[in-house]
């Protein structure tokens, strides 16, 4: 079990290979790439900053991990996070969960997901031709994250991955 905040990108295909390396008991690994849009809400999106408070924010991703090795049976999982300045097509996001059975890993790469989309402590700040904006949460976020038993409203963070 792994997270990593970090500005560099990341290889999905690497990260995969790395993280199934030596664990012979895995049926099953789910990946979700989460890549930066040059829309939103309808308008056009050149930038987006991403923001987080270092400490804190791996604090609430071991914390997030843990929760989903007690929910779900799995054999390993990542979560890769960048932070800085990105363009639309760069890769933001990367997890991958394992297990002996597609039905944990798949549950389990929706809950980090959706944990990541409204409770993780980062804040994005687009930019495009009609200025800059702080993303707010999306009521689309706080349903999916509701079904885990997350709480809903996250204070205005962010969200958009």
């Amino acid at each position: 079990m792994a997270i990593r905040v970090q500005r560099e990108a990341f290889d999905a295909s690497s990260e995969v290979k790395q993280l199934a390396s030596g664990v012979g008991d895995i049926g099953a690994i789910v990946t979700f790439t989460g890549v930066m849009r040059d829309t939103n809400a309808g308008a056009a999106v050149t930038a987006m900053t991403l923001e987080h408070y270092p400490g804190m924010t791996e604090d609430a991703l071991l914390e997030v991990e843990r929760q989903a090795l007690q929910r779900w049976p799995l054999r390993a999982s990542l979560i890769v996070h960048r932070v800085g300045t990105f363009r639309p097509g760069d890769a933001i996001v990367l997890v991958v969960t394992a297990a002996a059975h597609r039905q944990a890993a798949f549950a389990a790469a929706e809950f980090l997901m959706d944990y990541l989309k409204t409770q993780a402590p980062f804040w994005k700040k687009e930019s495009g031709p009609r200025g800059e904006r702080w993303v707010e949460a999306r009521a689309t976020d706080a349903a999916a994250a509701a079904r885990w038993g997350l709480p809903g409203d996250d204070g205005g963070k962010a969200g958009g991955e």
